[in-house]
Parts: C-alpha cells; structure tokens; sequence
C-alpha cells in the first residue's frame, strides 16, 4: 500500500506537510503531494503501535479537512 493525494480534492493547505514532513510536501501548484514511497504497510502494523512512518501518514489523512488524502493498494 501507498499513500495517495487526490489533486481534485486538494486545498493545499499544507496541514499534510506539517503533521507528517516527511512523506508530504506542498508542490509548486500549492497541491500536496507525497514525497516518500509508502515503506510501511498499514495493515501489518500493530494498531495498539504503528510505526512511526504510518501512524503520522494516518493523522495527516485524518486531519485532512477535504479528504484528499488516502491508502491506496
């Protein structure tokens, strides 16, 4: 699995980048966009402890006020 930006949905409003740095950043367009291959698969993670890499791409999909943000296989 890997992480997905919907550029339709977008905002740009850099929430993304801010929650998880290391894997969203905010293009030239003012679009999210993901700047790290997703390593981690979610699903394998412990939800009681997921690593680091997956629980922040998690909180920016949550925290995503448009939803533009999601797993995808």
């Amino acid at each position: 699995m890997a992480v997905q930006v919907d550029a339709d949905l977008c905002t740009g409003c850099g929430l993304c980048a801010q929650v998880a740095e290391e894997v969203f950043a905010v293009n030239d367009e003012g679009l999210a966009e993901v700047n790290a291959a997703a390593d981690c698969q979610p699903d394998s993670c412990a939800a009681e402890s997921p690593c680091s890499y997956c629980a922040n791409v998690q909180e920016a999909i949550d925290s995503c006020p448009v939803e533009a943000l999601s797993w995808s296989e």
